[in-house]
């Protein structure tokens, strides 16, 4: 394993594209499967009733695999397990066998993960749906970015992973490793973004907009890896305690749009 882990460190880039083509299938698979079983219809359809249940057992199994998986990288940090040795040697792996301009690139494209830029995209986010009236998404948006945020802080307050050795002439950070804020932060954050725009755009570009936060998140991620400011398995631990979150969050927003729709029904 440790072995196999070098080795996918010095393909590093290749090990980048597919995971990038696997996002993006995930995401056209699941919006296929939404468009086909997951809207209501006419005629024909599922109950509105039935198509609530649906949607919440789907969402429910998604926060606790989700939780699980982080769950599963935690409990193999420690010191002496295998995933350690196997994170260190894929991170060697890079070192040796990606370009030093390819690093410079990803450099680059980390800072769409900054935090000052992530809260930026909450306050303007915030803001532009308090103006057009929609209050309540408003403050789904600043509780999903910002809670993210906290949650994350406490989470690397409890595990306290140090970040691997890495060139600070390219990239520094600073604080625990464990889980990557910015992997977790850039899927919350363009995820909630990308819901927004999907609910108010013509229906041609909301599978696109999908794809774009998809390819954003996937790819600010994995910057931190390529620039070893964190192992490959705080990236995936982002990841998956992103993808809890933003879920939770997601489905909270539209269930309190619903009661409200009902009350006002």
């Amino acid at each position: 394993m440790i072995h196999a882990a070098h080795v996918a460190g010095e393909h590093a880039l290749a090990v980048y594209g597919g995971t990038l083509l696997v996002a993006i299938i995930a995401v056209l698979g699941a919006w296929r499967l939404v468009q086909r079983y997951g809207l209501p219809r006419e005629q024909g359809g599922l109950s509105p009733r039935v198509l609530l249940v649906l949607h919440l057992v789907v969402s429910f199994a998604i926060i606790v695999g989700a939780a699980a998986l982080f769950a599963a990288i935690a409990d193999e940090i420690g010191d002496g397990e295998t995933l350690g040795y196997a994170d260190q040697a894929f991170a060697d792996g890079i070192a040796q066998g990606v370009p030093i301009s390819v690093i410079r690139i990803f450099a680059r494209v980390t800072h769409l993960g900054d935090p000052w830029l992530l809260a930026l995209w909450c306050v303007l986010g915030a803001a532009l749906l308090a103006l057009r009236g929609k209050r309540a998404i408003a403050i789904g948006f600043v509780i999903a970015i910002a809670g993210n945020g906290v949650l994350n802080t406490t989470l690397k307050r409890i595990f306290e992973r140090v970040r691997p050795v890495h060139d600070r002439e390219i990239a520094t950070a600073d604080g625990w490793s464990f889980p990557s804020g910015h992997a977790s932060g850039s899927l919350v954050t363009y995820g909630m973004v990308a819901y927004v725009l999907v609910s108010v755009m013509p229906a041609r570009w909301r599978l696109p907009t999908a794809i774009v936060a998809t390819v954003i998140a996937v790819t600010t991620a994995s910057s931190r890896v390529f620039l070893r400011v964190h192992f490959a398995s705080d990236v995936l631990a982002g990841f998956a305690s992103g993808t809890a979150w933003l879920v939770a969050c997601i489905v909270s927003i539209e269930l309190m749009r619903r009661y409200w729709r009902t009350r006002q029904g």
